[in-house]
């Protein structure tokens, strides 16, 4: 079981180094002046050669990556052009907007999800089984962004139940902020909910034609408590899956909905770092969503581990 982490844990740090060289050399080392591109085609020679010296430009590439790397290792991700602040700060702030939008998200897509793909499994071929697919098939194809701004027109527009964005801070309290990421959280959870169902039908029914599920029924426990107690805890290791990768998902892939919705998040300081052209940030949060997937993934091979006993199994062999 140790052994089984500690290779685990080496494979994390080995993938994490190559990311980060690939994004150093995308964003250092490819043809192209950072600095030139970050003051535009107009700065002048000295503002131009103070901010090389500045970004530290003027060093060989290696001892570049290394000074970066290890800053980066000790949570120093350099100071923003933009803002003029620790860009570790900046993330670190926004992220108490994502953070939440993410947990929110996903815990939505979960009650709605798993119970649905359990109700279609068992009811296969028959009119839930048809409701269900229905649902799965138009959300998955409706764009997270298109249904956020649906939910303004009908919510906030129409109704005028809850904001069209913007964020009051969580020192407003929780209630206003929670009913601003609600919305958000809708839109993000509706088509990774679509995906989730999918996926929790496919593996209830796989698990359905096991032989332990058909020997259980045959020693007469009944179809409910056999789904219920055998198919769907054995059907959730395809489904952490997904909710690792939809977690990840849902942080570094809600830029076009934190715009939408006017959220200071972690997307949304992507997409203003690309705009005004402040690569320090673009570089940070490249290598924070990168080391995020990572770590995420990390946790799901340690909640297989919980899950199916036959790899705690193997690990110790």
């Amino acid at each position: 079981m140790l052994a089984l982490l500690s290779r685990r844990a080496l494979g994390l740090a080995a993938t994490l180094l190559a990311v980060s060289v690939l994004i150093f050399l995308v964003m250092d080392v490819l043809p192209g002046d950072p600095a030139a591109i970050m003051l535009g085609t107009s700065a002048q020679p000295e503002t131009l050669a103070a901010l090389r010296t500045q970004m530290g430009l003027d060093e060989p590439a290696v001892l570049r990556f290394l000074s970066w790397i290890g800053a980066a290792a000790t949570g120093d991700l350099g100071q923003s052009y933009t803002y003029g602040v620790p860009v570790a700060g900046l993330i670190a702030e926004r992220l108490a907007v994502t953070l939440p939008l993410a947990c929110l998200a996903i815990l939505l897509s979960m009650a709605l999800a798993i119970p649905l793909g359990v109700l279609a499994a068992s009811r296969q071929g028959r009119w839930p089984d048809a409701l269900v697919t229905a649902f799965t098939q138009g959300s998955v194809a409706l764009p997270n962004f298109w249904i956020g701004l649906l939910l303004i027109l009908l919510f906030s527009v129409q109704l005028g139940w809850l904001p069209s964005g913007g964020f009051p801070g969580w020192q407003a309290g929780a209630g206003p902020a929670l009913s601003a990421l609600v919305l958000p959280a809708v839109a993000l959870a509706l088509p990774q909910a679509g995906i989730l169902t999918r996926v929790t039908k496919t593996a209830v029914l796989d698990v359905l034609g096991e032989d332990f599920v058909r020997t259980a029924r045959a020693k007469g426990l009944t179809r409910r408590a056999a789904l219920w107690r055998h198919a769907v805890p054995n059907a959730l290791v395809p489904v952490v899956t997904i909710l690792g990768l939809q977690f990840t998902f849902l942080i570094a892939g809600s830029v076009l909905v934190e715009n939408i919705f006017a959220l200071p998040g972690v997307g949304r300081l992507a997409y203003q770092a690309f705009t005004q052209r402040d690569l320090i940030v673009m570089q940070s949060t490249v290598l924070f969503f990168a080391a995020l997937v990572i770590v995420v993934n990390f946790l799901v091979d340690l909640a297989y581990l919980v899950l199916d006993p036959r790899l705690r199994g193997r690990g110790a062999a």
